[in-house]
């Protein structure tokens, strides 16, 4: 399998997607001719032209309320936003139109609507360094996928755009650029399925996005003073898959949760409480933590790092719990 980025496979992921299905479409801000604000579209334009690929204005409600209407007439868009801080101009067409249509017509209408969006941080200061995961999770009528890999990237987004119900993709803006072997056939991720990254006896680590790779590293990194974290990748946040999660905390009796979120409120706090209710006889301590502290994200990049967990956080985080 060859090796892409996180952004070609995604860009492999749509042109695949297009070519099998004539119904599929891109939208969004500067889709088409600029290629995209992180590049993951470009080239397309010059291969399927402008009705595959539609530029649209900045207007965030627009753009997903049209994605909603041409979903609803019987096409397939994939409609991106420049970054997920700005899917809050879109809230009332993501939550009151496009997560309930198919509930509030008893099942006649159907939306299979893709909404691809960046997250992260990267001195974009505190308005656009954000991840609203936790917003779209909440939601009833929507699933929420944040793929870690590229080859979860490219299986995950061509199963988003074949489904029939509405899809909010995220993709950390900090992944863009990571490698990874990705299959050339028409290979599908299922959604609602999490994966065991890596197996080990002593903590669970469980994560998605980009706080996965950053557990990978800890792994890696508190292997070598003796202790062996499993890690779990959720990949998919709604639904939530915690059958492997409980299966290896009963194995390893103590886990820890790491989120690039905030704490309060945060998915987090959501996994934590399945943890408990579902293998809370067999944790040998409290369920563990690792989250961003609550301030605004900084601009500065001294300052900002310091309001971002990474891969040091979870190695704190594991060696306060096994000491």
């Amino acid at each position: 399998m060859p090796d892409l980025t996180y952004r070609e496979a995604l860009r492999q992921a749509l042109r695949e997607e297009m070519h099998r299905d004539e119904r599929v479409f891109l939208m969004g801000e500067d889709v088409a001719a600029y290629g995209g604000t992180y590049a993951v579209t470009k080239g397309l334009m010059e291969e399927f032209g402008e009705k595959r690929l539609r530029d649209t204005p900045i207007a965030e409600s627009v753009i997903v309320g049209s994605a909603i209407g041409a979903a609803m007439a019987g096409l397939r868009p994939v409609a991106e936003l420049m970054t997920v801080n700005f899917s809050l101009l879109a809230l009332d067409q993501i939550v009151n139109h496009a997560a309930k249509l198919h509930y509030m017509f008893g099942g006649q209408i159907n939306v299979p609507l893709v909404i691809r969006t960046a997250a992260g941080w990267g001195q974009l200061a505190a308005t656009h360094s954000q991840t609203f995961e936790n917003y779209f999770a909440y939601v009833p009528g929507l699933l929420v996928v944040a793929p870690s890999t590229p080859r979860d990237a490219k299986g995950l987004l061509k199963a988003a755009i074949r489904n029939p119900n509405p899809v909010v993709f995220l993709e950390h803006s900090l992944l863009y650029s990571l490698k990874g072997e990705v299959s050339e056939d028409d290979q599908m991720e299922e959604i609602g399925k999490s994966q065991l990254l890596r197996r080990g006896e002593d903590v669970t680590i469980v994560s998605y996005s980009r706080m996965a790779v950053a557990s990978m590293l800890a792994a890696e990194k508190l292997s070598k003073e003796g202790i062996e974290a499993e890690v779990v990748d959720l990949r998919t946040l709604r639904p939530l898959d915690m059958d492997p999660v409980l299966e290896s905390v009963r194995k390893t009796n103590h886990v820890i949760v790491a989120e690039e979120g905030w704490r309060s409120c945060g998915m987090g706090a959501e996994i934590a409480a399945r943890i408990y209710e579902g293998a809370f006889d067999y944790l040998d301590a409290p369920v563990t933590r690792v989250a961003a502290p609550e301030v605004p994200i900084p601009y500065n990049r001294k300052l900002e790092r310091k309001a971002i967990p990474d891969e040091e956080s979870v190695i704190q985080a594991a060696r306060q719990l096994l000491r």
